[in-house]
């Protein structure tokens, strides 16, 4: 795992302990230690999960932009053709537009389209887990 990516984890595992105003605070200050396309992916990535939850029902308790095919970045857009979210121990495919505000710390649109699910027999050949 990249260092930098590990370091956006274990900052945001460490804001669930204190209040909301200062997690929102912590979670931009580890974003902003992020290189920019590596804050857009994230950022996006989240975005994706709390879009499927709220709008499908699925909780989406993961979400990786880069399982079948690397993101393609243009700009503060991220397109993703080959992602993939976990919903309740399982995996899906999906692809997603997604458009961040100029500094990647926030996104200001998404489209996304969910795909079939992924046989878990496929997990360890595309980086999945249970």
């Amino acid at each position: 795992m990249r260092r930098p990516l590990r370091s956006f984890l274990l900052a945001t595992l460490l804001t669930l302990s204190v209040p909301a105003h200062a997690q929102d605070q912590r979670f931009l200050d580890s974003l902003r230690k992020l290189e920019p396309e590596t804050r857009l992916e994230q950022v996006c990535d989240y975005a994706a999960m709390s879009s499927i939850s709220r709008d499908t029902g699925r909780p989406a308790d993961r979400a990786k932009s880069d399982v079948t095919s690397r993101p393609a970045h243009s700009g503060n857009t991220l397109t993703v053709k080959g992602g993939a979210f976990r919903s309740k121990g399982q995996w899906f495919a999906l692809a997603f537009t997604c458009k961040g505000t100029p500094d990647h710390l926030h996104v200001a649109s998404l489209q996304y389209k969910i795909g079939e699910a992924i046989p878990a027999a496929k997990w360890p050949s595309l980086g999945l887990w249970r």
